[in-house]
Order: C-alpha cells, then structure tokens, then sequence
C-alpha cells in the first residue's frame, strides 16, 4: 500500500549537525541526490539526502507527479480532446436539429 508522506531529508539534519546557525541556504540537489548548504562565510557544503543508497523511501505526492508526469500529460491530452469532440458534436446536432423558424422564435424571446 502507498502511503504519501513527506520524506525526511537526511542530507539537512546532517548539515544542520555540521554547521548550526551558519546555514544560509540550503536547497536539494535531486539529481545527484545531495543537500547543498550555502554558509555565512561564503562556502557551499554537500551531504548525501539517503541514509543508505538502496533504501527505498516511500513514495510522496510530488515523486508520484515527478514520475508520471507524462502519463498525466497524455490523459489530460485526451481528456480536453474528448471534451473538445463532444462540444463539436453538440454545436453540429444543435445547428442541424433546430429549424430556422424555432431559432427565430428563441432569439425573439431571448431579446426582452
């Protein structure tokens, strides 16, 4: 079963621990899976963001989104596409099943 939870960055508490109050900055390098610290004196400090490199973390909201992305890309693709078919549809059998005598008469009402 998933369960998103926030994961805890391992790579802040161990800069936290190196440097206490000299942290300015502190930002995740995902891709290389780091904490990057930038300190009061100027100086940029790394630690790594997992405790062991094959632990598997449970999975969040924004890595589920992260991953997926494309999927949920295609389906939001298909779904404007189908709703954009369907209002097609809709406009055509309103122009065609309506007769010019019934639209005059609602454009008549509709005016006062």
């Amino acid at each position: 079963m998933i369960t998103l939870q926030r994961r805890q960055l391992v790579g802040h508490d161990i800069l936290l621990a190196r440097h206490g109050n000299h942290i300015c900055s502190m930002r995740v390098d995902r891709g290389n899976g780091r904490v990057v610290a930038l300190l009061d004196d100027g100086t940029v400090d790394s630690a790594p963001n997992l405790i062991s490199p094959g632990l598997r973390l449970p999975e969040t909201f924004r890595s589920v989104v992260r991953e997926d992305w494309k999927f949920f890309a295609a389906l939001s693709a298909i779904g404007t596409g189908v709703g954009g078919l369907i209002m097609a549809v809709a406009w055509n059998f309103s122009a065609t099943a309506i007769s010019p005598e019934t639209i005059q008469l609602m454009s008549t009402y509709a005016s006062y």
